[in-house]
């Protein structure tokens, strides 16, 4: 590959700075996990949203919380139940008797960091009431059209798909999401942490924001200009022709799915205060952007074929 003759930022950029804050606080609250913290604000950065699947107990809530406190951002969360309705999510209009008109009376989507507790716990009606406002930015209600907050983000979680009383999201909603994620288990000193009395009432305190929804916005502006040389793209582009020729894989990875990878890795590299992407940005991308969508021919995702996509792909 030719050399990238492209500078770092010509700061030690205070932004970079600022992020690197931002990751450590909320590292506080999520012991042992700064790689996923670390993909979550890249996220976050690429205007993307965030589906994070494990057990319960790992942290997942804990993780959205600390993201929105150390943002400053306005922040809802919506416990997901078989029996909720479309309106418990968008908002319903309400007749006004007196004035013999209709008012619209906002849901809890209407903020800009949105926790959607067990997404697959919801029916597929409800469900996919969350799909205009994460693909669009807005809200259509009767035939009225709302525009939601420039700095929007969704943070759903799901316990595992084979347990009863949940509804499987369809691809067309997994693809919605940016990256997957999944906390997993904390090493055995961290948990060791966990049970200290110091750490306990530390978890239950606030943080305060360190950055805003207009820094972050600043940050979206930054990231979309970073570039990539011709050999980088070659690069993600032979990795996104691989999934769609392996013959274990039912659908290989989008257009759409492609220029998620592309974005995430913009971030990366803004996170590490440079304005080009290296194969390393489009490597650490890979993984959470397939995650949620390469589908095998049995109907499961395949991590180990994955990373094997990876390793067996050669930098151009």
């Amino acid at each position: 590959m030719s050399k990238n003759t492209a500078k770092p930022f010509s700061t030690e950029s205070k932004d970079a700075e600022v992020i690197k804050q931002v990751i450590a606080a909320v590292g506080m609250k999520i012991l042992d996990k700064n790689d996923a913290i670390e993909t979550v604000i890249a996220a976050l950065i690429a205007g993307g949203h965030v589906l994070l699947e494990d057990l319960p107990g790992l942290g997942k809530t804990t993780l959205a919380t600390a993201v929105a406190q150390v943002f400053g951002m306005d922040y809802k969360r919506i416990q997901l139940t078989s029996d909720m309705m479309p309106s418990d999510v968008l908002g319903v209009s309400i007749y006004d008797a007196k004035s013999q008109t209709f008012s619209y009376h906002k849901g809890p989507v209407f903020t800009q960091f949105l926790l959607a507790d067990e997404l697959n716990r919801a029916t597929p009606k409800t469900q996919s009431a969350l799909l205009e406002a994460m693909a669009e930015n807005q809200v259509s209600m009767d035939g009225k059209t709302y525009r939601l907050d420039d700095v929007f983000f969704v943070m759903a979680t799901q316990n595992p798909i084979d347990e009863a009383g949940t509804y499987a999201l369809p691809q067309s909603q997994l693809d919605r999401f940016l990256v997957s994620l999944s906390l997993g288990y904390p090493n055995s000193d961290s948990e060791r942490k966990l049970y200290e009395s110091s750490y306990i009432n530390q978890i239950n305190q606030p943080i305060a924001a360190i950055s805003s929804p207009d820094q972050l916005k600043s940050w979206q502006h930054q990231a979309s200009q970073v570039h990539a040389s011709a050999e980088v793209l070659d690069y993600l582009q032979s990795l996104v022709n691989k999934t769609r020729t392996h013959s274990d894989i039912q659908h290989g990875l989008s257009p759409r799915a492609g220029l998620s990878m592309f974005k995430l890795a913009q971030s990366f590299a803004l996170i590490d205060d440079r304005n080009f992407i290296t194969p390393a940005d489009i490597q650490q991308a890979f993984f959470p952007v397939c995650r949620h969508r390469l589908i095998t021919h049995e109907g499961r995702t395949d991590i180990e074929l994955i990373e094997n996509i990876l390793n067996d792909t050669p930098i151009i």
